[in-house]
């Protein structure tokens, strides 16, 4: 069996998130599936390097399935871009190593969310808004104080169950980028709405409060995760 991975862009408006639900639940996982089978005659199964919850983007998604099919990964390529939805992209297909997993070989994961300072019709499906102007020097600060490696479970839905909620991060920082402010965040692992959950406990914090206070989770219960369509899986490192 040949191990092939690939490296996927979408748009995840319309999509229940990637994982693959049952029948009649349209996810990423689910299409790029059915859509793969269909061209090399036999069941896939994909494996992501990070489960993307309803309405969130990837510009960079690494996945990898097997298959016995002898078609070139640029036939498989050209077939499955022919017919994914305009809202799904591939944009590379490469044969690895047998011993190479998109989610567990992967040694780096950074998320990008994107916040509009006043509505947009243009940008809406693709930032977050905020409805004020954000003051990204103070916000540094606060991101600042996330580096090093803690316990985000304050910052999760995931169940206990599911092993360590602590997570190592490399790098999280604020900037403009032209219409949108952006907060960029890289670690080795990253808990269900973690982001979106650290967004908004950044941007509800009291004037002057830095992170270091945020971590602890103190006063979370009525903080919400911002909007998913503002958050993108932007890449992955092996």
């Amino acid at each position: 069996m040949r191990n092939i991975s690939v490296t996927i862009e979408y748009d995840g408006t319309d999509f229940s998130g990637w994982q693959k639900q049952p029948e009649g639940v349209v996810t990423v996982q689910g299409v790029l599936e059915t859509t793969l089978s269909r061209i090399v005659q036999e069941e896939v199964v994909m494996t992501a390097a990070g489960r993307t919850d309803r309405g969130v983007h990837a510009r960079g998604q690494v996945a990898n399935f097997r298959t016995a099919s002898s078609l070139s990964t640029g036939r498989l390529l050209h077939s499955l871009n022919a017919l994914l939805p305009s809202t799904v992209y591939v944009r590379d297909m490469q044969e690895v190593s047998d011993l190479f997993h998109a989610r567990y070989s992967a040694l780096v994961r950074e998320y990008r969310y994107f916040i509009l300072e006043q509505p947009s019709a243009v940008y809406r499906r693709y930032a977050g808004v905020y409805g004020g102007t954000l003051d990204v020097e103070t916000l540094n600060l606060r991101a600042s104080e996330l580096v090093g490696r803690h316990d985000y479970s304050v910052y999760s839905k995931e169940d206990a169950q599911n092993g360590s909620t602590f997570c190592t991060v490399f790098g999280a920082s604020w900037g403009r980028q032209d219409e949108k402010v952006v907060f960029r965040i890289a670690a080795n692992r990253f808990l269900r709405t973690m982001v979106r959950l650290l967004v908004s406990a950044q941007l509800e914090a009291d004037p002057g409060e830095l992170s270091v206070s945020l971590r602890n989770g103190r006063a979370l219960k009525n903080i919400v995760p911002t909007d998913p369509a503002g958050l993108f899986l932007w890449k992955v490192l092996y």
